[in-house]
C-alpha cells in the first residue's frame, strides 16, 4: 500500500488507555497508508505504550488517567509542534477502521478547510438500540449549536486542520472535549463535513460512560446555547457567535464556577427557551434578523423550544420501557419519539 498523500504534512492522533490488546495492531495498520503516529498513553495500567511503541508510534505517557480530552488537547500541541498542518484522530480500541483512511483522504482533499467526521447513523442495526437514540438526539442540538447539519457528532474517526484546533480555546474535560470541538468550529463558521463508516462494537469495550458522560455532554451544550441564544437575541444578524476568550471560555476558566454556571442553565433551560422564543418574535422588531442562526433554518423557534421542553419526557418514557420489560412487555416508544420531536431541520 502506498502512504496516503495530504500535504505531506498529516499524522494520526490515537488517545489510548487500557488497550495493549489491539493498539499494536490499529498503529500498524494505520502506518501502511500513513507513517507518522502519536499515541497518548493515558495513565494505562497494561502494555498500551509498549505495544504502541513496538509498532511504530510516538508514544506521549503519563501516569494518571486524564481522560480523552486531555489526550487529545496533548496531542494536538505535539503534532502541531512537530509542523503537522493536519491531524487524523482514532481511537485505539479497534472501533475505526484504519482502511477508511483513503475515504477521509479523499474528502479531506476535497474540502481542505473543513472538519471530516466519520459517521455511522447509516448502520442502526449495528449500534446498540440506546447508543443510538443517544446520537440522535445529540445531533439535532449539537448541530443546531454548530450552525450546520453534523451527521454524527459523536465518532471520534475525524480530519483536523490544526489551524482550526488552534483558533478555539478548548476548556471542556473528557469525552466532552469533542463535542465542544464539533460546537465551536461550526459557530465559528468552520464547515464540517462527514465519511460514512461502519460501525463496529461487538466484544470491543468502550470506555464511554452513557449515563456520566451523556449528562457532561448535555450540560455543556445547554450551557453553551444559553450564551448562544442570549447574543443572538440582542445581535442583528450574527450567527457564528463564538469567539476565542469569550463569554463561555471565560467562565470555563475557573472549573468551580463552571460547574456551578452549568448547573444553573440545566435547572433553567425550559422557562429561558421560553424566553428566547418570545425574544425571538418582540426583538424582531427593533432588533433586525436576531436569531440569524435559527431564522436560517426557516423552522421558527417552536420546534427548538418543543424539542427541549421535551428532554425530560424522554427519561420517563426510558423508565417505562424498563419497568415493561421487567414485567415481559417489550415496548418500543423511545424511538418514534425521538424521530418526531428531533427531526433533521436542515
Amino acid at each position: 500500500m502506498q502512504p496516503i498523500e495530504m500535504n505531506n504534512s498529516t499524522c494520526v492522533i490515537i488517545p489510548a488507555y487500557n488497550v495493549a490488546d489491539s493498539i499494536g495492531g490499529v498503529v500498524s495498520g494505520v502506518r501502511r497508508y500513513i507513517p507518522v503516529v502519536f499515541v497518548a498513553d493515558d495513565g494505562s495500567v497494561d502494555d498500551t505504550a509498549m505495544q504502541a511503541r513496538a509498532a511504530g508510534a510516538v508514544v506521549l505517557r503519563w501516569r494518571r488517567n486524564r481522560g480523552k480530552g486531555y489526550a487529545l488537547k496533548a496531542l494536538f500541541a505535539c503534532a502541531a509542534g512537530k509542523g503537522f498542518r493536519t491531524a487524523i484522530s482514532m481511537d485505539g480500541d479497534g472501533q475505526h477502521d484504519y482502511r477508511d483512511l483513503p475515504r477521509f483522504a479523499a474528502a479531506h482533499r476535497r474540502h481542505p478547510e473543513a472538519i471530516i467526521v466519520g459517521s455511522r447513523m447509516h448502520a442502526k442495526g449495528n449500534i446498540p438500540r440506546a447508543r443510538y437514540n443517544s446520537m440522535h438526539v445529540a445531533r439535532f442540538f449539537i448541530s443546531l449549536a454548530a450552525n450546520q447539519f453534523v451527521e454524527d457528532t459523536q465518532c471520534g474517526f475525524r480530519v483536523y486542520p490544526l489551524k482550526r484546533i488552534e483558533g478555539m480555546c478548548l476548556t471542556q474535560p473528557g469525552y466532552v472535549t469533542e463535542s465542544e470541538m464539533l460546537i465551536k468550529a461550526g459557530d465559528m463558521g468552520c464547515p464540517i463535513r462527514f465519511v460514512r463508516i461502519g460501525a463496529i462494537y461487538g466484544r470491543i469495550k468502550s470506555h464511554f460512560k452513557p449515563i456520566r458522560d451523556v449528562t457532561a455532554i448535555t450540560a455543556y451544550i445547554i450551557s453553551y446555547f444559553v450564551v448562544k441564544y442570549t447574543v443572538e437575541g440582542i445581535c442583528p444578524r450574527r450567527p457564528n457567535t463564538y469567539k476565542p476568550g469569550g463569554i463561555r471560555d471565560k467562565i470555563a476558566a475557573n472549573r468551580m464556577g463552571d460547574v456551578m454556571f452549568e448547573m444553573l442553565t440545566v435547572l433553567g433551560i425550559i422557562p429561558l427557551t421560553g424566553v428566547f422564543l418570545l425574544l425571538f418574535g418582540l426583538f424582531s422588531k427593533t432588533t433586525a434578523e436576531n436569531y440569524a442562526s435559527v431564522r436560517r433554518l426557516d423552522q421558527g423557534f417552536y420546534k427548538i423550544t418543543l424539542a427541549t421542553h421535551l428532554l425530560p419526557l424522554i427519561l420517563v418514557i426510558i423508565s417505562v420501557e424498563k419497568l415493561a420489560g421487567c414485567m415481559g412487555v417489550r415496548m418500543r416508544l423511545v424511538d418514534g419519539f425521538i424521530q418526531k420531536y428531533y427531526p433533521h431541520l436542515w
